[in-house]
């Protein structure tokens, strides 16, 4: 694989909890073998008539056990090129000796499924059809629970909204692109953050969807002759290898696929859709009007897409769930790594360029006894040692645990932005400080589109070569005239921010629309400054994501950002900083700043910006900081 696409396919390697290989393949297929009935190409049937290809690992021991179920787009068969993998066989071994049956499928239209997919596996019943028929099998105990990471979780909390009683745990892990909206956030699916569009399905699509002329399996072919080809055909091509940093560089932004010659039919519906548009509320997303039913064991991780997003499902679920038994038993683990990235923690775990130390958990341990609980119904401890929210603060590098998120011991202190009108970049005057600055004295920078800010690290997945995830040091990119820095004193003791770091901004600007980013940063007594968590705000829906609302020049307007979200100690001798521009791209897809729709223009207009702070215009963030 070029590297290109190397961190496209990170989630294919997290279907679900990574399984460290340690036995030679004979081994593995031996075991597996002695203990197991393995079922591939079963054709499980939908309500449709669609069948989706599955492939069952049970107990060869008499009796009825609990089934531990995967939904994914990505190919989990066992050959591929002619060459027998060994992950899916090793997951199953591990499974099988916990005394559980794996069940494993792709969605329609994937690999061996009939059907023609979408993103999400449209429709949701595909999910329910599948819990009724292998609850109905008579090896099934009735008990089901599901796993995934990234793609293979993403599809669960809508699912769970069905409430199929044989749904009796989940562990969703990196689910954000399943999220459409809770509360006031509204990324629908992580292709929006603050009404801009998020550029990793752009990158993502074009590596994973399948063309609509692809080989199909004759009808009636059986299941021998569906594992026969399978051995030698595996239904998965690949598009060539892009440079795609340079290919989200296209415009107009809705021909990026099409400059790469890459199958579009789903980029190019949801590449006209606005974020409130009634499409994104028919499909598999998850949305806050929906009541998940599912005691949920849920996993983020601080670098990840979207942080923000999946802690405010936790919190949703856990606040707002009608059931008091749904509401108590949700549990989540937020870790210090990239997409999906929990178990690849070591002793000295780089995130980026930053140390954030030994990160390892017992995830493995925690999440046996979760489903032993659920799907076995043994009265074991978790409940009693599993702390509610389990959380990494980086600096300190340690695990931390709480019963609520933003932990209990937090409280938030407001930063005001000040300046003599000259924040630009780190050689300038910004800052942040505990009073109201007087007079307005605002901060102006000059937008390009065509020069916009680079993404340097960030909090990101599935971009190919075009964005590293992680922490970098951003003083290089700070000495840009069209970024604002604005910083602390020097702190005077070590200082723990764990929670939501909100920000409220009065911005101005020539033209109609523009946009506002927001990065937040740790900066070291010798100037490291590693980012922590990043935003972004469209202004034409400052006042909703129903509606556009463009700006007049001379106006003064207020914008709150989608909160940040982390755990990170500013040691004694640091200072908090925060940085504000208008472009991060191509973490986020430029604004043009014309007023129009922006996925079909190529050209686009230079904006003076200006953030304004005083009395009466108190540009702010609001940082949680431990007692």
């Amino acid at each position: 694989m070029k590297k290109h696409f190397l961190s496209l396919y990170l989630p294919l390697a997290c279907l679900l909890f990574s399984v460290t290989v340690t036995h030679s393949q004979e081994d593995i297929l031996g075991q597996l073998s002695d203990i197991a009935i393995v079922d591939e190409k079963v054709m499980m049937p939908m309500r449709d008539g669609i069948r989706l290809a599955t492939d069952i690992y049970r107990p060869k021991a008499d009796g009825q056990y609990p089934i531990i179920f995967s939904r994914t787009p990505y190919n989990f068969n066992t050959w591929v090129d002619g060459k027998q993998r060994l992950r899916e066989a090793q997951r199953a071994l591990d499974y099988i000796k916990q005394g559980y049956i794996y069940v494993v499928q792709n969605e329609r239209g994937r690999y061996f499924s009939e059907g023609e997919w979408d993103i999400l596996g449209v429709p949701l019943t595909d999910g329910y059809d599948a819990f009724e028929w292998m609850k109905n099998q008579p090896w099934s105990n009735g008990k089901i629970g599901t796993i995934g990471c990234s793609s293979t979780a993403e599809w669960l909390m809508a699912v769970s909204a069905l409430d199929h009683p044989s749904h009796a745990a989940m562990v969703p892990q990196g689910f954000g692109a399943g999220v459409g909206r809770v509360g006031n956030i509204n990324e629908q699916g992580n292709w929006y953050r603050g009404g801009a569009e998020q550029m990793l399905f752009f990158a993502w699509l074009y590596g994973v969807e399948h063309d609509k002329f692809k080989p199909r399996i004759p009808a009636g072919a059986t299941q021998e002759d569906l594992i026969r080809i399978s051995r030698f055909y595996d239904l998965g091509p690949k598009n060539p290898s892009v440079d795609m940093a340079e290919a989200l560089s296209h415009l107009p932004i809705q021909d990026i696929l099409k400059n790469v010659n890459g199958k579009r039919e789903i980029f190019d519906k949801m590449i006209r859709r606005k974020p409130n548009d009634p499409e994104w509320f028919e499909g598999g997303l998850y949305h806050d009007n929906m009541e998940i039913t599912t005691p949920s064991f849920w996993f983020a991780s601080w670098y990840d897409v979207s942080i923000t997003p999946n802690i405010s499902l936790f919190n949703h679920v856990r606040n707002k769930a009608k059931d008091a038994f749904v509401r108590d038993n949700q549990y989540l683990v937020i870790a210090p790594t990239l997409h999906c990235g929990y178990t690849r923690a070591t002793e000295n775990t780089m995130v980026g360029e930053r140390s954030v130390g030994d990160a390892r958990l017992n995830y493995n341990e925690q999440i046996t006894k979760w489903f032993d609980l659920w799907l076995k119904g043994e009265a074991n401890d978790f409940k009693e040692t599993t702390p509610r929210v389990q959380y990494y603060t980086m600096g300190t590098n340690v695990w931390q645990s709480s019963n609520t998120w933003p932990p209990e011991n937090t409280k938030m202190t407001t930063f005001y932005l000040n300046s003599n009108r000259k924040a630009n970049s780190h050689f300038g005057d910004g800052k942040l400080t505990t009073k109201k600055p007087a007079a307005d004295k605002p901060d102006s920078f000059i937008y390009d589109p065509m020069a916009p800010v680079p993404s340097y690290g960030g909090n990101v997945c599935c971009t190919g070569n075009a964005v590293k995830g992680g922490a970098f040091d951003q003083i290089d990119m700070e000495t840009r005239e069209d970024i604002l820095v604005y910083s602390s004193d020097i702190l005077t003791e070590d200082t723990e921010v764990s929670g939501f770091i909100e920000a409220t901004l009065y911005v101005s600007s020539d033209v109609k629309d523009t946009d506002f980013t927001l990065k937040l940063i740790d900066v070291a007594p010798d100037g490291t400054a590693y980012n922590l968590d990043e935003t972004i705000q469209r202004v034409r829906y400052r006042e909703g994501y129903d509606k556009e609302v463009f700006m007049e020049e001379g106006k003064v307007y207020k914008i709150d950002l989608t909160p940040l979200a982390t755990s990170n100690v500013f040691k004694k001798g640091h200072r908090i900083r925060i940085e504000i521009s208008s472009s991060n791209f191509p973490r986020f897809a430029r604004n043009l700043n014309t007023g129009g729709n922006n996925y079909d223009e190529s050209v686009g207009v230079i904006a003076t910006n200006k953030v304004h702070h005083s009395k009466t215009y108190p540009s702010q963030i609001r940082i949680p900081i431990a007692k």
